[in-house]
């Protein structure tokens, strides 16, 4: 009898055994400073992943089937993009080397939304994915008769065509467009993308009943402001005052896309103009990046129309430039006129010369509960867009620095060098923040942002002496450093600094409206 009860209590020890319990965790992260800003956690702790989905935070050392030793290195929930237009494999591997875990195409938004999702499921990719419905596309399929494809660059086709920027809806033209936009919805769209600087001339009607709509299905509304002046009438004053007006009315959710590029020099008043708002009880919320240049179309009807150099507060044709090339008058009408569809990188604002620029600059990015989106876009060799299964991406390929490096310029700047916010603060705006502004209406967004047991394994592991970007305008194609490990559903994607392409764990977010969700 006791020979039995020994070998039970010896069975038990080893049960019970770090051995034993290793296979509890696929993945361990040991003596990490673990941040999760959600509940104010800072501290060295140990995380436990099992599957998907982060199993424990411990306060002593855990053993899995693969243990990291995250020593002298900040664990935090992975970045989400807010702001990504380079829906594919080649700009997500690129994200991840930035620390993304999560890229949203929301202010552009697509459409039908049913076929971006079943190609990119198709394809796969490698950090999570969804996108918006899109009014732009549904009132160019309204307007100009034409069906629209799921590429988020199809409205470029369009960029230059005044019919559908100013053409005003009828009842049956918006009724058109509702339904386009309402039908994404249905399909999994995450809210509406409003590119409503793109078509500054169409009705304030219609944009308050695209924004009545979305109120109307619990989603919120994503929008590029009306106007880019930095003098009135018809200045980024008066289109904030529009959003603000279209918000408090309608009791849409209004989060407006780049608070930064759009507030040009009178960034001040109107971010007292949103606290104002947000204190009054009106439901929005911002995002920023980290430079003081911007990328759309040559063609884009901010550049056309009386006196818009003067506008935008005195730019330059050379403030323009084409794959890193300064434009000249000649060069930029020819390039608006026949080949409007162009992508071009705008500098308006010089925040490494001038101090004041850096200020105006750093109100967009410190806006209190702020995200940091990057507003980036896929990468291309000449006109040709690069696509599918490549890696690297080649180093003379152009985008956008932001492309490569929004999350790690920021926080080296704004945390390390500069030391005008903490790290708990920076994590919570590149991660938690960005999750938050879409919880209500994206039951998935509530697993994200966060570290703590029961959420989804998207994490970053980073050295905060180190993290840093490379991407210049001169050659963006340079992927940030200091990245060290990124999880994206429990996989590890970036491993020891480098990526491996040899997984796509990336999945689909998709809104409450498809999923039924609450």
């Amino acid at each position: 009898m006791t020979g039995i009860i020994t070998k039970l209590a010896l069975a038990g020890a080893l049960a019970l055994s770090p051995a034993a319990l290793a296979q509890d965790y696929d993945l361990v992260l040991n003596n990490g400073r673990v941040i999760d800003p959600e509940t104010g956690l800072d501290a060295i702790r140990h995380v436990g992943i099992r599957d998907d989905e982060i199993a424990i935070i411990s306060e002593t050392p855990l053993e899995g089937a693969r243990t990291i030793d995250a020593t002298g290195r900040i664990v935090a929930p992975g970045f989400i993009d807010l702001h990504g237009h380079g829906q594919n494999t080649p700009s997500g591997r690129m994200q991840a080397l930035d620390g993304v875990t999560t890229t949203l195409e929301l202010e552009s938004g697509v459409l039908p939304v049913s076929d971006f999702y079943a190609r990119a499921a198709e394809e796969g990719r490698p950090i999570n994915y969804g996108a918006a419905a899109s009014w732009a596309h549904a009132r160019i399929a309204a307007v100009m008769d034409v069906e629209p494809d799921a590429d988020t660059y199809w409205f470029f086709r369009y960029i230059g065509d005044p019919r559908w920027q100013t053409e005003l809806a009828d009842d049956q033209r918006l009724s058109a467009i509702l339904r386009h936009i309402n039908t994404g919805l249905e399909e999994g769209g995450l809210g509406v993308g409003i590119l409503l600087g793109y078509a500054p001339g169409i009705s304030r009607g219609e944009y308050h009943a695209v924004n009545a709509l979305a109120a109307a299905r619990d989603v919120p509304t994503f929008t590029h402001a009306r106007f880019l002046s930095a003098i009135e009438p018809q200045s980024s004053y008066e289109g904030f005052q529009e959003m603000v007006a279209v918000a408090a009315s309608t009791g849409a959710h209004m989060h407006i896309s780049h608070l930064n590029s759009i507030s040009l020099s009178d960034i001040d008043r109107i971010a007292e103009m949103i606290e104002g708002a947000q204190a009054n009880g009106v439901n929005i919320t911002v995002e920023a990046y980290p430079y003081g240049a911007g990328a759309t179309g040559i063609g884009a009807a901010m550049f056309r129309g009386d006196n818009w150099r003067d506008r935008m507060g005195g730019i330059e044709y050379s403030d323009f430039t084409v794959q890193g090339v300064p434009l000249d008058e000649e060069r930029f009408n020819d390039l608006q006129e026949n080949a409007p569809g162009t992508g071009i990188v705008v500098h308006f604002l010089n925040p490494d010369e001038r101090p004041e620029h850096q200020a105006y600059l750093d109100r967009s990015i410190l806006f209190p509960g702020g995200a940091i989106a990057s507003d980036g876009g896929p990468w291309a060799l000449g006109s040709e867009r690069l696509t599918g299964d490549i890696w690297p991406i080649p180093e003379d390929a152009h985008s956008h620095p932001r492309s490569a490096g929004t999350y790690a310029r920021f926080l080296r700047i704004y945390a390390r060098e500069r030391g005008v916010i903490d790290w708990p603060e920076a994590v919570a705006k590149a991660s938690f923040y960005p999750a938050r502004i879409l919880s209500d209406a994206v039951p998935q967004m509530r697993r994200k942002g966060r570290l703590q047991p029961g959420m989804d394994a998207d994490i970053v592991v980073f050295d905060p002496e180190t993290v840093a970007d490379r991407a210049t305008f001169e050659r963006p194609a340079q992927a940030s450093v200091g990245f060290d490990y990124v999880i994206v559903n429990g996989t590890v994607l970036v491993d020891g600094g480098e990526l491996d392409t040899s997984v796509l764990p990336g999945r689909p977010v998709r809104g409450t409206v498809a999923s039924g969700a609450e």
